[in-house]
């Protein structure tokens, strides 16, 4: 009975005492947390701010379009904060707005980088006008847009319907130059846009010059299958041409045994490069688009699977020339190389190494392979 007794004074001063030190650890983590947050979160108090910003932007954009709809003259357009994109103002005949030659005007705001199009007559009125265009939802459901260009203007009948249409290519700088067509086909009293072309056309790579952008728009040549096939069979018979030389097997560790299949598919006399991953089946598993926004393949330099990053898993490394056009419309030519390292799911685009080391015009396969596991910290 004494041992019992004893058992339970112990286990009741045994509580007490963790009881004390919960409290106290929660004291001094709570007095922890106070020197290091500068609010209480709650629930609602992030509903209300993001209620506020929600606000504050719609009420912008109210703003923003409100003004756009009072701009009566291309006085107004400027008075608006707008910058006239004069290098690419054309007076031209447009059938629906009869005989007479009209002007076409981009114009940006400079406070939200938004394009609009505008059409003059000759005492410098609006007859048209419209700030619907691709060019500004490229940051999707954000006012303020980056800032572009409009690099390239074409007046065409791109629908077949005997009335001239306008096509025309923005750009702008990130990481990188990206391209963004867009159309305005021509309608009794104003012009429309047709959006499922245009979210085509700058999805699928058809937006590189005008050339691209008539031949998908006019002419119905897409390349869209280059992205949409699942078997080579299918990518065979809609034109793609398999570059036979650089076409072999290899097992790559997470994959199984699959084919490295490069090859090209036409585009109005622009060669459009991808590689795929085929399986003994004919199947598609992979697909790499390693000439991202250049024009087109000028010549392939090589591809080779091999562990280049040491992680033991193989990995595809492509060295290739490509062409493009330049700021002032000149031809030019730059030798690029693309990595993918090999992942457990799949394969990721090297975002590390180009940055670090641009290739020159002497670069083989074999020394850029050299280089990159250098880069790496490992040789074999």
């Amino acid at each position: 009975m004494k041992i019992r007794k004893i058992i339970r004074i112990g286990l009741f001063f045994l509580v007490c005492c963790l009881i004390f030190f919960t409290k106290t650890s929660a004291s001094i983590f709570a007095g922890r947390e106070a020197d290091t947050k500068l609010y209480e979160y709650s629930p609602q108090s992030e509903s209300e701010s993001a209620d506020t910003t929600t606000e504050d932007i719609a009420e912008a954009y109210r703003e923003y379009q409100q003004k756009f709809e009072t701009l009566k003259t291309a006085e107004d357009i400027k008075k608006a904060g707008y910058k006239l994109l004069e290098e690419q103002q054309f007076f031209i005949s447009l059938g629906t707005f009869g005989r007479q030659d009209v002007c076409f005007l981009p114009a940006m705001d400079q406070r939200y980088h938004r394009l609009a199009i505008f059409i003059l007559d000759k005492d410098q009125r609006i007859l048209y006008k419209t700030n619907e265009l691709e060019n500004n939802s490229i940051r999707r459901g954000q006012l303020e847009q980056p800032e572009t260009e409009m690099v390239a203007v074409t007046f065409q009948d791109l629908n077949h319907d005997g009335l001239t249409d306008i096509g025309f290519i923005t750009q702008y700088k990130a990481e990188r130059t990206y391209k963004i067509g867009d159309v305005l086909f021509q309608s009794e009293g104003g012009f429309y846009r047709d959006y499922r072309i245009s979210d085509k056309m700058n999805r699928f790579g058809m937006n590189k010059n005008i050339n691209c952008i008539t031949s998908f728009v006019r002419d119905g040549n897409s390349i869209e299958y280059l992205y949409t096939a699942v078997t080579l069979e299918e990518l065979m018979e809609n034109g793609f041409k398999v570059e036979e030389e650089q076409c072999y097997f290899r097992t790559f560790e997470k994959l199984g045994r699959l084919q490295v299949v490069p090859g090209t598919a036409k585009l109005v006399g622009n060669n459009i490069f991808m590689i795929y991953l085929v399986d003994e089946q004919g199947n598609i598993v992979w697909s790499f688009q390693p000439m991202e926004d250049y024009d087109s393949l000028y010549a392939l330099k090589g591809i080779t699977g091999r562990d280049v990053d040491g992680d033991g898993l193989k990995d595809l490394v492509v060295l290739a020339e490509y062409s493009f056009e330049g700021a002032s419309g000149e031809y030019l030519q730059e030798l690029s190389c693309s990595i993918y390292y090999q992942r457990t799911d799949g394969f990721v685009k090297d975002e590390e190494f180009r940055d670090f080391y641009p290739c020159d015009e002497e670069e083989t396969l074999e020394g850029l392979v050299k280089k990159i596991r250098e880069y790496w910290g490992w040789m074999t």
